[in-house]
């Protein structure tokens, strides 16, 4: 009896725990069918009285939108395949090879973390105005293509795999990098598709770095282009929601493309950790 009592209040836990999260989307999308006189008069109704799909076309039709969307494709893409370049090659250096000052070096990279973004974002904006990468997506990419985080969390799992295994590629001939890609990279599939969704993620949702350097409107990113439906009125909600809902689906997509293998990378983090 006490095992059905618990039972059911952990399920009630974890509805009314997706019920909070869930609800400001579904809010969301369906404020972006509502009229702006509706949303005005009634702002907490969660049904339409009339479905319109205006907003959506006035998203694509009132500015440039499908430009930012391709735009903030491109970024994210870029900026994640850089980050599991980088964050493989590293890992692997820092997990596997012997060289002076690896510790050092590591405990170095991990310091970084604690760096808040907003104290070298100034030193990184110089050098991308020195190199001439504003309005650009070089220079939209390249200041986060590594991250301490992405190497930290790679490193976890290549100090998991035997060392049996590497001895068996040494053996058939392979060298580091193909002892890389042909033994370590396939074993860890889950950790490769976490950081890949966490870094995709991170760079749709970028807000402040592309507000500093882009200037150029056909440059503008997603996160700038829905503040493109703000006026002197005030925002203009059911655009906006509109635009919002859009702007979220590659996110999704992106989530459900890589869901069995993102949440057995943080279920084997857990365990491994």
């Amino acid at each position: 009896m006490s095992k059905r009592i618990g039972r059911i209040l952990k399920y009630f836990v974890l509805i009314s725990g997706a019920v909070v999260m869930i609800f400001p989307f579904f809010w969301s999308f369906m404020t972006s069918f509502k009229d702006l006189r509706e949303i005005l008069m009634d702002p907490f109704s969660l049904i339409p009285k009339e479905f319109t799909l205006k907003n959506y076309v006035s998203v694509f039709t009132k500015v440039p939108f499908a430009r930012y969307l391709l735009n903030s494709t491109i970024v994210a893409l870029g900026t994640t395949f850089l980050q599991l370049v980088t964050a493989s090659l590293a890992a692997f250096a820092f997990a596997r090879m012997r060289f002076r000052g690896r510790e050092v070096i590591f405990y170095i990279f991990l310091a970084t973390m604690m760096i808040p973004q907003q104290v070298v974002m100034i030193p990184q904006y110089l050098v991308v105005m020195r190199l001439n990468l504003d309005n650009s997506y070089l220079g939209l990419i390249i200041p986060h293509a590594a991250t301490a985080i992405s190497i930290f969390f790679l490193r976890q799992f290549f100090l998991t795999i035997p060392r049996d295994l590497e001895d068996a590629a040494i053996i058939d001939g392979c060298g580091p990098l193909r002892t890389l890609f042909n033994v370590f990279l396939p074993l860890t599939k889950p950790a490769i598709a976490t950081i890949a969704v966490f870094s995709f993620m991170w760079s749709w949702n970028n807000y402040f770095w592309p507000l500093l350097i882009i200037s150029e409107p056909e440059m503008r990113t997603v996160q700038l282009g829905l503040a493109m439906f703000k006026s002197e009125g005030g925002i203009q909600w059911g655009e906006f929601m509109a635009a919002t809902v859009v702007a979220t689906l590659p996110i999704m997509i992106a989530y459900f493309i890589a869901q069995k293998q993102f949440v057995k990378g943080i279920t084997l983090t857990g365990l491994k950790g």
